[in-house]
């Protein structure tokens, strides 16, 4: 691996030379400090980088079926709460219907104990 790493920066080092001496000096200076490490640090960024973003991509996905499920769950305690609110009501019309069955109007009650007197006062 020193062998390819050395033949790259020599590589390297020739084509900067020919753009440009002082890029070639700067060239050759990293070279010597870095060697055939910067090769490896490359791959280790290119791998951590693809590692992100499959990282961030299942993540992405993973906030789309929260939103989606999240979505479905308010759909459902919405009906569930309508279902409720219309058997409250109906509930509180059937209250009131028997209410007002068992209510007894106060003239229709003097009128019906008037008769059960006169009734009472005939026999």
């Amino acid at each position: 691996m020193a062998t390819k790493g050395k033949n790259t920066a020599d590589a390297d080092q020739t084509n900067s030379q020919s753009a440009d001496p002082s890029s070639a000096k700067i060239e050759a200076i990293k070279n010597l400090i870095f060697g055939e490490n910067i090769l490896q640090y490359d791959s280790e960024f290119d791998s951590i980088k693809n590692d992100i973003l499959a990282k961030k991509k299942a993540l992405e996905t993973l906030i789309e079926e929260v939103r989606s499920e999240l979505i479905q769950n308010i759909d459902n305690l919405s009906t569930d709460l309508n279902i409720r609110i219309t058997e409250l009501e109906s509930n509180i019309e059937n209250k009131l219907d028997d209410m007002d069955e068992k209510k007894v109007d106060r003239r229709h009650l003097g009128q019906l104990l008037v008769s059960l007197g006169e009734k009472i006062g005939k026999e």
